[in-house]
C-alpha cells in the first residue's frame, strides 16, 4: 500500500511518521513548498518525495494519488497527530467497503481546538442529513487508488476531504468510519487548518463552497 503524507514544513515530525509506517507500505511524501527542509529529511528516511507547488491540501493529495502505483493507497497528515500504525487494521476493513475513514478521538482535549471540532461537527452534521453516516472530516482514509481516480474529486484546497465524502456518497460508496486517536502534533510544527481562527475559517470556507 503506498501511504500519502501531504508536507508543509514537517522536517521535525517526519522522522517518527516515516518510521511508524507499518510493514509492506510505501510513504509517498508531497512537498507543498516547505522551507524547513523537509523533502530532505523524507528522502533521508527513505520516503519517495513528489513535489506540488500549488499550494492547497488537495493539491498535495491528488499529486501524492497520482505518484501512486499500489493498489490500495492510504493519506494521512505529516505532522505526527495520527498513527500510521491505525493503518493495517484500516485496510482490513475494504473487504466490505470502499472507503474506511478514522474518526479522530483526542487524546486530551486541548489537542483539538474548540472553533476547529465545532466546524467540523457542523460540516459532519451536514453529511449525515444527506444520508452519509460520519462524524468527522477525516484526514486519514484508505481506499482502492483506481476507485478514487475515477470519483474525479477536483478541489484542491481544503475542501478536496469533505468533496471526496460527497461524491463517495453520491456514487454509492460503502463508508465505514473506525475511532482513531488523535495525539499532539509534532514539537515544531502547526496545522495549517485547526492551528488558527483564521485556518479553519478558511477552510470552512472551502468546505461550504463544496456543499453548495
Amino acid at each position: 500500500m503506498d501511504v500519502v503524507l501531504p508536507c508543509l514544513d514537517e522536517a521535525a515530525a517526519l522522522p517518527a511518521v516515516l518510521a511508524s509506517l507499518p510493514p509492506g507500505c510505501r510513504a509517498i511524501v508531497v512537498d507543498n513548498g516547505s522551507v524547513d527542509g523537509s523533502p530532505g529529511v523524507a528522502e533521508a528516511c527513505g520516503a519517495l518525495v513528489v513535489h506540488e507547488p500549488r499550494r492547497g491540501y488537495g493539491a498535495a493529495v491528488h499529486t501524492g494519488l497520482l505518484a501512486a502505483t499500489s493498489e490500495l493507497v492510504a493519506f494521512a497528515d505529516a505532522d505526527g497527530s495520527l498513527s500510521l500504525a491505525e493503518l493495517p487494521a484500516m485496510v482490513e476493513l475494504l473487504a466490505d467497503a470502499d472507503l474506511v475513514v478514522g474518526r479522530r478521538v483526542p487524546v486530551r482535549s486541548e489537542v483539538w481546538p474548540w472553533h476547529a471540532r465545532a466546524g467540523n461537527a457542523v460540516i459532519a452534521r451536514l453529511l449525515r442529513r444527506r444520508g452519509l453516516d460520519v462524524h468527522d472530516i477525516a484526514p486519514l482514509r484508505v481506499c482502492r487508488r483506481s476507485d478514487l481516480l475515477a470519483l474525479d474529486v477536483r478541489d484542491r484546497a481544503f475542501g478536496y476531504p469533505l468533496e471526496l465524502l460527497v461524491r463517495a456518497a453520491a456514487a454509492g460508496w460503502r463508508v465505514r468510519e473506525v475511532d482513531v486517536a488523535y495525539g499532539p502534533r509534532a514539537a515544531g510544527t502547526r496545522s495549517k487548518v485547526s492551528g488558527s481562527v483564521r485556518g479553519t475559517l478558511r477552510a470552512a470556507r472551502d468546505m461550504a463552497g463544496v456543499l453548495r
